[in-house]
Parts: structure tokens; C-alpha cells; sequence
């Protein structure tokens, strides 16, 4: 197992480790800001993740660890459990609370978490942890859910628990992910389908712009509530549930409805962009990645253009990628205002696609990215325990 964990976890609790999980994070490739409006998005799960070792304890009580934090906590097998503070144990916790509070007969554990996520950067670190210890907690004692029963725990937990409103989008990527596939998912009805995706000599770039994203939640709110405007209005002649119930044909003939024009633009991306993920995942199946490449150049002017979440740091690095041979398309991922940028490099580029946008963005913004290369890889599931490094 990577990192030493087996004896890192010896050293902690003078015991071997049972148990050994993955859960990943998840990168949405294409298909932002819709999950709200009825449309499909395309993540897919990378390399990146959160390991979870654990055995049982014979002391009622659970224990947690984690190797990125300091902060610790040990808490008595209970009847119900309420979050404690803003700290990162509450994640799991909150998975414990939703399985007792479903009836199942849980035995205290001694845990200890390690995530090579980057911290902060929109990778779904947080429906990592969830989904990684709601695994864990149905293998170990037989509470017989399903992979989709766990998606739903994890988000109940996120919005009820940790008190979070978001979709479920990023606790199904990190379950549902496969290797070399992406996932068409609409998070309405919550049908999917895996898309092949191998990347051939390109490898999937995560650029995390590394500023600090505290304008997220308010702008976040105020574009759901522009985009009900605008379904409220089309509603006047169109018997639709979402936005994205219509595509571009259809909103031409109909835009005039929307008097606002900030309003009229909203609309215009999230119905765009639905009909982009069709194209990227028809592009993808068929091994094309330079209209992929295009169509993510195309999402990000979006983005930038109509839904304006962008920013000069996540501009900047589409920028530098645009004149970068090596690279078959680049766009911001998330909800935008900062955090991460995606690109599809070649392989053998990479290296200098590092170094060039390092210094790009540096002499640009004033401080420097963290670029890290991933493959998109499978979601939840158990891990050998062994004291490999």
C-alpha cells in the first residue's frame, strides 16, 4: 500500500490494521453549473484519494486519525451523533450517525484517514472521506446497501450532517468510477451511462489556481436563482420542468421570453452546455480527442462569457493552454470563482506544460499553480493492507 500506511497505522494505535480502503476525488470534465437544472454532467474519478485504515476495537469507541490534520477525535458508541464543530470528522462521522440511526449495530473502531487530495482545490475531498468510510462501514458490518444506497447516504450527510446543499453528482463519481471511463450522469433521474475514455497519449491535468474561493456560496446561490427566473419565464410557453428539458434550437426560438439580459445569458449557457456534454461524450466513445479538446475550449468561454464564474486566474491558465501545441483543450472545473482548471496534455509534454504554465501564471497572477497529472481512474473499494510502501 502507498505511504507506509500499514505502519503508520501501527505506530498510532500499536496494532496492525484490519481494513484497508480507496475512495477517490472526481474531476467534472464537462457539463457545469446544470446539476441544477436537469441536465447531464460528465465526471469521472481520478487517481487521487483518500485512504481509510481501521480495525475494530473492543472499547466503544470511535477513533479518528488522519495524517493531513491535526485534530483528532474519540467518540463513544451512541444512539445519535451531532456534528462537533467545523473539523474534519465530522465527515465520517456523520456516515456513522446516518448507520445507526438506520438501526445497524456498529462496534467501535480505531481509524486512520490519508487523502493525497490537494486541500481546498474542488476535487470533492469531502464526498471522498464520505464514501470511503460508508464503504468501509457496510463491508465490515454487513449492513447490505447498495453502491447507489451509499451515493445517497453520502449526500444526505453532506446536506443534512455537515449541513452543505449540494447535488449528489460528486458522491456518485467517486462510487461509480471506473478506469479509463467517464460517466454521462443526469442528476435528476440519476441515469447514467460509462463512456470509454481512454486518453491514449494524453493525460489529464489538474491545475488548482490555488486562490482562496470565499465568493463561492453567495455567487453559487444567486446563478440557481437566475437560472429559476429564467425556467419561470419559458414556462409561459414551454411545458417544461428544467432548463434543460430544451436544447439550443429550441431556446433560440423561445429566448425573446427572457427580457432580462443577465438572465437570458444564464439560460443560454446551461442549455449550450447540456447539449456539449451529448457532443463530448459521442467525441470521447469515438476516440476524438481534438472535438473533445474543442468543446472544453467552448465550455470555458461559457463560463466565462455567460455565466461569468471564471476569473483571471482560472482565464489565465486556458489562456497559456491555448498556445500550448501540446495540449488538446484545457477549462475550469467546479463552481468556479477559483479552484481548479482541467487539460488534456500529452503525455511526453507534460513536463514542460508544468514549467512554462508555472512561470505564465506566476508573472500574470503573482504566485505560482499546482499542476498534478492524473488518469481517471476506478471509484470506491477495498485495498489490500500490506506494509509496502
Amino acid at each position: 500500500m502507498k505511504y507506509g500506511l500499514p505502519q503508520k497505522f501501527n505506530d498510532l494505535y500499536n496494532k496492525e490494521a484490519t481494513y484497508a480502503y480507496f475512495s477517490p476525488g472526481r474531476v467534472n470534465l464537462i457539463g457545469e453549473h446544470i446539476d441544477y437544472n436537469g441536465g447531464l454532467v460528465m465526471p469521472c474519478a481520478i487517481t487521487f484519494g483518500t485512504y481509510l485504515l481501521l480495525t475494530p476495537n473492543e472499547d466503544g469507541i470511535f477513533r479518528f486519525r488522519s495524517l493531513n490534520f491535526n485534530d483528532t477525535a474519540n467518540i463513544p458508541l451512541q444512539n445519535g451523533y451531532q456534528k462537533i464543530g467545523d473539523g474534519w470528522s465530522n465527515f465520517p462521522l456523520g456516515i456513522i450517525d446516518h448507520f445507526s440511526k438506520d438501526g445497524h449495530q456498529l462496534k467501535g473502531l480505531d481509524m486512520l484517514f490519508y487523502g493525497d487530495i490537494p486541500i481546498g482545490a474542488g476535487l470533492s475531498s469531502s464526498a471522498s472521506i464520505e464514501m470511503v468510510t460508508a464503504f468501509a462501514l457496510n463491508d465490515i458490518f454487513n449492513a447490505g446497501y447498495s453502491l447507489l444506497d451509499l451515493v445517497k447516504i453520502g449526500k444526505a450527510v453532506e446536506n443534512n450532517f455537515i449541513g452543505m446543499n449540494c447535488g449528489i453528482m460528486d458522491q456518485f463519481a467517486v462510487a461509480f468510477g471506473e478506469k479509463n471511463k467517464a460517466i454521462v450522469l443526469n442528476c435528476d433521474t440519476l441515469d447514467y451511462e460509462m463512456v470509454n475514455s481512454n486518453l491514449g497519449k494524453y493525460v489529464l491535468v489538474i491545475i488548482n489556481t490555488n486562490k482562496s474561493r470565499k465568493l463561492t456560496e453567495s455567487k453559487y446561490n444567486e446563478r440557481v436563482q437566475e437560472c429559476r427566473v429564467a425556467l419561470k419565464t419559458l414556462q409561459k410557453e414551454l411545458d417544461i420542468n428544467y432548463l434543460c428539458d430544451i436544447d439550443a434550437f429550441t431556446f433560440k426560438q423561445y429566448k425573446h421570453l427572457i427580457t432580462d439580459e443577465t438572465v437570458r445569458k444564464r439560460a443560454k449557457h446551461v442549455i449550450e452546455e447540456n447539449d456539449r456534454v451529448k457532443l463530448a461524450a459521442d467525441a470521447l466513445a469515438n476516440n476524438n480527442l481534438p472535438e473533445f479538446g474543442r468543446l472544453m475550449y467552448a465550455s470555458h468561454n461559457s463560463l466565462r462569457d455567460l455565466y461569468e464564474v471564471s476569473g483571471p486566474e482560472l482565464d489565465t491558465i486556458v489562456e497559456y493552454a491555448k498556445t500550448n501545441a501540446g495540449v488538446a483543450g484545457a477549462r475550469m472545473t467546479g463552481a468556479g470563482f477559483g479552484g481548479c482548471a482541467i487539460a488534456l496534455v500529452k503525455q511526453d509534454e507534460f513536463e514542460n506544460f508544468s514549467l512554462e504554465l508555472n512561470t505564465y501564471y506566476t508573472d500574470k497572477i503573482g504566485y505560482a499553480p499546482s499542476v498534478y497529472q492524473s488518469l481517471i481512474g476506478n471509484g470506491v473499494g477495498s485495498e489490500m493492507v500490506s506494509s509496502e510502501l
